[in-house]
């Protein structure tokens, strides 16, 4: 890469859009996405399935072209110049990149061997590559036989054989059993601790992005609607302080102090008050203080800190947790078509 590619944004988009046609009908898949990305950033796209990250993903690695706007990656145009944008990436996508029937080991040095590496090279690179994803007492089994992390930490080998700078990942964790996803999750936090590549992945598991991006961008509806860490994000809703009482009249009574001692909206229901306040934890026991006092006594009190689904539910109206699952997003075959 050159010294005038290293110095601006590894990713750049301006007003990137792509529309595809679904029962004769146009869907919006994204729209008018502007984003940077710096060098070594680990940044997660997060949103409910059909938000628009695959398929941005999809525009940003060269699979499809855009409808309208721009975008460049390692300094490369997506459109103008996909070779040298192929060249300087990694991708995983969702399906397996690995085939059935070859050793893992063999899968590696093929790909190897088609970036152009001699065959001691090809052969030393899986080499590296089985022992970084602790894969070498698997390398010389049948892929069909690898567990499903065991796969899917292959993939991953598969897309950095060439050692790119850049590595994009759509949906990683797919699929993977707890155990496996965290496994992966570390591995992915320490390639980008460790050797500095800038890694761009999707997810639509909160804990995922939560635990190991240094920057999310939710997405919905095709349109980034907020992009900060995890923490910052967070952080602009407060904790959640929950306050239970022995009846439904007790719990109105002391909403009304409640919310003049907070300076927060409260809600009542089934005998509790809820509010959402900044430094919650520090003001709960001088709001059950208070409460004693003027005789309403706190049968339960807790208090959680704000979580991204909160964050999304904020911003949207809709829990994440609970977005139905219908895709609005293109398959290749449907691009293709």
């Amino acid at each position: 890469m050159t010294t005038q590619q290293l110095s601006g944004p590894v990713i750049r988009t301006q007003g990137l859009t792509r529309h595809f046609t679904r029962h004769k009908k146009t869907v919006e898949a994204v729209r008018g996405l502007d984003l940077e990305v710096g060098h070594g950033e680990l940044v997660a796209f997060l949103g409910p399935n059909g938000a628009g990250k695959s398929t941005t993903l999809r525009m940003l690695t060269t699979l499809i072209e855009p409808t309208a706007g721009t975008a460049e990656v390692a300094g490369y145009d997506v459109v103008r110049q996909r070779g040298q944008v192929r060249r300087s990436i990694g991708y995983v996508g969702q399906g397996n990149a690995a085939g059935h029937a070859q050793r893992g080991r063999d899968e590696l040095v093929s790909q190897a061997r088609a970036f152009q590496m001699t065959r001691r090279q090809a052969h030393a690179r899986a080499d590296e590559l089985l022992d970084a994803f602790d894969l070498t007492e698997h390398a010389d089994r049948p892929v069909s036989t690898l567990s499903g992390g065991q796969r899917r930490r292959l993939d991953v080998a598969i897309g950095l054989v060439h050692t790119p700078t850049l590595l994009f990942l759509d949906e990683p964790s797919t699929g993977l059993d707890p155990q496996n996803r965290v496994n992966l999750q570390e591995q992915v936090r320490r390639l980008n601790d460790e050797q500095g590549t800038t890694i761009v992945l999707t997810t639509h598991y909160l804990e995922e992005a939560d635990a190991i991006a240094d920057r999310v961008v939710v997405i919905d509806h095709g349109r980034v609607i907020a992009d900060d860490s995890a923490a910052r994000l967070k952080s602009g809703l407060g904790d959640l302080v929950v306050l239970g009482f022995e009846s439904e009249p007790a719990a109105a009574s002391a909403a009304r102090r409640v919310g003049l001692l907070a300076g927060a909206a409260v809600t009542v229901a089934d005998a509790e008050v809820r509010l959402r306040v900044a430094h919650g934890r520090d003001l709960a026991p001088g709001i059950v203080v208070d409460l004693a006092r003027a005789g309403l006594d706190v049968r339960r009190i807790e208090v959680v800190g704000p979580t991204l689904d909160d964050v999304f539910l904020d911003l949207t109206g809709r829990s994440l947790r609970e977005t139905a699952t219908d895709s609005a997003e293109p398959t290749l075959e449907e691009v293709a078509a």
